[in-house]
């Protein structure tokens, strides 16, 4: 029989690791959306906080790259120089080095944009997912302006249910795949026609019953691409912010374990400089799991277009 005592240690701070990572990391729920919106044949379109992050960062990616190079570009004889400068670097790289070796000289203009537009999308949605103004704004909220938790009704209160990285949401991400895969099917037959992109699933000239077993693998392979991608990008991202919170949450944990602030504290030696180098370690993964996505986009494409090589 479970005592009242133990019933008390087992609703502790142990028991609510979990879901508060959860909580963390996940997107609003409907329950408590930003914006209310109306259902419309059943769907309910009201905001959460990946869709506000969403347009959060299609507002940076506009006033840091987009508004900047149209300004630029728009100039009699444009000489790149400050930010500029270091766009037209990572220009330069993603199109000299990730679409134009991948997809070929021919469609290199072609399939540039979408690619880059992958890039700093990602860039941007990875990064603004580790600054934490929800998590400051909800101090503010609840020791300065003394507004209670429990106010579902106060704006900035609605702001700290759920995760800031957009690109940890596997809706996202499918989304982006999803581009992804219907580029792969438009690149092939605009370099091989509709009927011949087909063909070239299967290599030609082999026995007929290779193709039996072949052309499945082909067809499964098409729908393997897209989900690679939606998995690969929202787990790192995802798993990167669980590694530390649950870092952080040793001091909570130990401090209830000994019933002791000091105990703590005293974790707090260890967690603190753990949880700032993996912040540290995020860094490099929002580059390169922004750079991996690129890539890979650019490779699927590419493999339509030049399917001898």
């Amino acid at each position: 029989m479970i005592t009242n005592g133990e019933q008390a240690h087992g609703s502790g701070v142990l028991d609510q690791v979990g879901d508060n990572i959860i909580h963390h990391v996940s997107n609003s729920s409907l329950d408590h959306p930003l914006i209310h919106f109306p259902h419309i044949f059943g769907i309910d379109l009201s905001v959460t906080k990946h869709v506000l992050m969403l347009w959060i960062v299609a507002v940076l990616v506009s006033c840091a790259v987009i508004i900047p190079v149209r300004k630029y570009v728009r100039k009699e004889n444009p000489v790149p120089s400050g930010w500029m400068n270091a766009l037209e670097s990572v220009v330069k790289f993603i199109r000299d080095s990730i679409v134009q070796p991948n997809v070929g000289s021919k469609y290199t203009e072609t399939w540039a944009p979408m690619i880059l537009t992958f890039f700093f999308f990602i860039l941007f949605a990875n990064g603004i997912g580790l600054i934490p103004v929800f998590d400051l704004l909800g101090v503010l909220n609840r020791f300065v302006f003394q507004v209670p938790a429990s106010d579902d009704h106060n704006f900035i209160n609605a702001l700290l249910h759920g995760g800031v990285t957009a690109t940890g949401n596997f809706n996202v991400t499918a989304g982006l795949a999803v581009i992804t895969f219907f580029a792969i099917i438009i690149a092939g037959t605009i370099a091989h026609g509709f009927i011949g992109h087909w063909k070239n699933l299967a290599p030609h000239g082999l026995a007929w019953p290779v193709y039996i077993i072949l052309i499945p693998i082909e067809i499964i392979g098409m729908f393997v691409k897209p989900f690679a991608l939606t998995m690969r990008l929202a787990a790192n991202m995802t798993g990167g912010h669980i590694a530390i919170l649950a870092i952080l949450s040793f001091m909570a944990i130990f401090a209830d374990l000994f019933h002791s602030v000091l105990a703590g504290l005293g974790m707090a030696i260890i967690s603190v400089p753990m949880a700032v180098a993996i912040n540290g370690l995020e860094i490099i993964v929002i580059l390169v799991q922004a750079y991996v996505f690129t890539l890979l986009s650019a490779v699927f494409i590419g493999m339509a277009i030049n399917v001898h090589h």
